[in-house]
């Protein structure tokens, strides 16, 4: 069965590269998530005043990759103790964020509680990464997607050898 989930990771470049490298992960695009207005662009998203994270949206068969294994996944390569910061990367744009599609509220948000509760248990700081239902996605330019196969030397804070 085909779901999806949309995660922010800090840059959404390296997030897409780790996410597509998973088994069982179908599709995959970078846009900006849970912001205000229905439109917006990378340069103003880097204002850091519209509410836009850079997110990465996950379209994953849940018989090869269940949405608890995609999530232990995303917890390897954040520090979900950061506020507003992953790598070198700072600013609101690069919080972290698990966005639900709204109708699989009941079945995905337990999910994402517990994995969320789970990965808690190893950190002393508490969590700070958003858990809220997708209320916008704007597909992000066209150089963005696809970005670090495009660029293989581009930056990105993370390890894709953890893939």
């Amino acid at each position: 069965m085909k779901h999806t989930i949309t995660l922010a990771a800090g840059c959404f470049w390296g997030t897409q590269a780790y996410f597509d490298r998973q088994q069982g992960v179908l599709t995959t695009t970078v846009g900006y998530a849970n912001g205000q207005g229905q439109t917006v662009t990378y340069a103003e998203l880097c204002q850091n005043e519209t509410g836009f994270v850079e997110a990465c949206q996950i379209t994953f068969d849940e018989t090869v990759i269940s949405l608890a294994q995609l999530l232990t996944k995303y917890w390897q390569v954040v520090d979900p103790t950061l506020l507003n910061q992953q790598g070198n990367d700072v600013g609101t744009q690069y919080r972290t964020g698990i966005y639900y599609n709204q109708p699989d509220e009941n079945w995905a948000l337990p999910i994402i509680i517990k994995s969320r509760d789970e990965i808690a248990k190893h950190y002393n700081k508490p969590i700070v990464t958003e858990i809220q239902p997708l209320s916008v996605y704007i597909l992000a330019e066209e150089y963005h997607q696809k970005y670090l196969e495009k660029n293989p030397t581009g930056y990105c804070h993370i390890n894709l050898s953890k893939a």
